[in-house]
């Protein structure tokens, strides 16, 4: 496979789609996902047993997207040398490192530390699995396979949401997350088989100018900015929506945690409905300003203290589908707008770095807001973001399908 030329060394020519490589992509998405909403459903609990202000709990959550700032690009690079199986089998170890550590953190710094490793290992299974995906899925099925996929974040939050209060305290919840990484990693072992690799070795000068090639094509410098706003605005509202409806509406962990899961499980609407879009000729651009448009929109008003409760709820569902539009369009926008095939990998660690920007800066920004000005002072920022995604699409238009 070192022999075969550069345009086609990142993605593998299939014919046919290999859909229980495909499916198990997405399940060890899932379980990277998991460690998303293990911390919203649990922040209470953490806020008990830790002594956490509601600021400190926004770090708890943002610090695990806090690595994928910087390391998007890197994890890129280390891609296509390394091959996607290793740096996903790798990214399952780094969870279960993580969360089996965190379970015996007795404070907020050891907690944040072990949350570190964990964003890490996000890291290394969120930027390869779109490589993996293109190389197992038919160009024709490339779309549906990143729509499909896409739904993993949401899906991932929400099954933490229902089964964190099942467990008798957070610590049981880190471990069994863990183990459940553990587990995932033997299996994805088992069944996935390795890629192409690249025999270039890796140097600092090569992945600057790789990245610089990818930059300044503009496109993908671009699909990461509107990464950055959308999830600004998703984990602004998602990291918090536990605690506001058990402070508005007065309901249980429990109930809260399936209400939850419930508005953002309506994220994965919008996720499969992406790609039938987008074969049937919907610009990115479209989708992208479309779904910042409505989550500004309807973010501004979850947030102010006027609206009613119930409203708060309906909001954040329409807020949630319409949002899923993006993340499928973004990131099956990062490998065809790369400058070259072999960029792709730099293309969509880029995106994922702008992804991770806005999961750290959602949670911490709002946080702090909240805890200054209150709840309405949160719809701000969110707004905000909302018009900036809709200048961002609006910038992409004629790049690309």
């Amino acid at each position: 496979m070192d022999r075969l030329p550069r345009a086609t060394r990142v993605f593998a020519l299939v014919t046919a789609t290999d859909w229980p490589a495909v499916a198990l992509v997405v399940a060890v998405s899932v379980v990277a996902a998991l460690q998303v909403g293990k911390a919203a459903i649990a922040l209470p609990q953490l806020q008990a047993d830790l002594g956490l202000t509601l600021a400190e709990g926004g770090w708890v959550m943002a610090v695990f997207a806090l690595i994928g700032v910087a390391g998007g690009i890197p994890v890129g690079a280390l891609t296509g040398r390394f091959g996607d199986r290793a740096l996903i089998l790798n990214g399952l170890f780094a969870l279960a490192l993580g969360s089996l550590a965190g379970a015996f953190a007795g404070g907020l710094w050891p907690l944040v530390l072990s949350r570190i490793v964990e964003g890490f290992g996000f890291l290394l299974i969120a930027v390869p699995a779109p490589v993996l995906l293109g190389r197992v899925a038919a160009p024709q099925d490339r779309d549906l396979a990143f729509g499909i996929w896409s739904t993993f974040m949401a899906a991932g939050i929400a099954i933490a949401l229902i089964a964190g209060p099942a467990f008798s305290s957070w610590q049981n919840l880190w471990l069994a997350n863990g183990a459940l990484a553990l587990a995932a990693a033997v299996v994805f072992a088992i069944v996935i088989r390795p890629g192409p690799v690249s025999a270039e070795p890796l140097s600092f000068a090569r992945t600057a100018r790789d990245t610089g090639a990818t930059i300044a094509a503009g496109g993908p410098g671009l699909l990461a900015l509107a990464f950055a706003a959308y999830n600004l605005q998703y984990f602004a509202a998602v990291g918090f929506l536990p605690i506001l409806l058990t402070e508005r509406l007065g309901v249980s962990i429990s109930a809260a945690g399936g209400l939850s899961a419930l508005a953002i499980g309506a994220n994965v609407i919008g996720n499969l409905l992406s790609g039938p879009l987008i074969a049937r000729g919907v610009p990115r651009w479209v989708l992208v300003a479309a779904a910042s448009g409505v989550m500004g929109l309807t973010g501004l008003f979850i947030f102010l203290e006027t609206t009613p409760p119930l409203l708060v709820f309906l909001l954040f569902v329409i807020f949630s589908a319409v949002g899923g539009l993006l993340p499928p369009t973004v990131l099956g926008g990062a490998p065809a707008l790369a400058p070259l095939p072999t960029l792709a990998p730099i293309s969509v660690g880029l995106v994922i770095q702008g992804n991770n920007l806005g999961q750290v800066l959602g949670p911490v920004l709002v946080g702090g807001v909240v805890a200054s000005f209150g709840w309405s002072a949160a719809a701000v920022p969110v707004a905000l973001a909302g018009v900036m995604g809709v200048g961002i699409g609006w910038a992409l238009r004629g790049r690309g399908k």
